[in-house]
């Protein structure tokens, strides 16, 4: 049983250490993802990242995601990171984190969720995980992170249920 709740200050270390251990992120993208999550801790009244964290039966970070509202932009959000450690993998965590996220946003009145991620070979599992989740291909900007390396923009638009 996985169970999501707010990021903490003692999340940050595990979160570090299953992003380098997925393989899939660069120094500078972690750095990144840290620096989102430093924002995050340090300025509780800043809205711009919503950062939760799977957490296992045992008490251990199995992922984390960080999402938040685009800016200038109604009802649009932006999915930033999303992270399984890879002995949680293939148990359907991300699909929680995702399912969850997408919860969330209706419930803000969000409308549209957008999520990017890189082209390269070693990302065709998590392109197909977002084609799985009902995520549409919207965009390919070719050479993007660098050459050969195309940014994919993928898109669903929620549909909210009225009462």
């Amino acid at each position: 049983m996985i169970n999501i709740r707010t990021l903490q200050a003692p999340d940050r270390a595990p979160i570090a250490a299953l992003l380098r251990e997925t393989g899939f992120f660069t120094g500078k993208e972690i750095d990144v993802a840290l620096e989102l999550i430093d924002v995050y801790l340090k300025d509780k009244n800043q809205k711009d990242y919503l950062i939760y964290v799977a957490e296992s039966d045992g008490r251990e970070v199995a992922g984390y995601v960080c999402y938040g509202p685009t800016p200038v932009a109604e009802g649009t959000y932006d999915l930033y990171w999303i992270a399984v450690a890879p002995r949680f993998q293939r148990h359907g965590i991300g699909k929680q984190l995702l399912s969850f996220i997408e919860q969330e946003v209706q419930g803000q009145s969000g409308r549209l969720i957008i999520i990017e991620t890189s082209s390269q070979e070693k990302y065709g599992s998590t392109q197909n995980f977002y084609l799985r989740s009902q995520y549409e291909l919207a965009a390919r900007i070719k050479d993007y992170y660098r050459a050969g390396d195309d940014r994919l923009i993928f898109v669903k638009y929620l549909h909210h249920h009225k009462t």
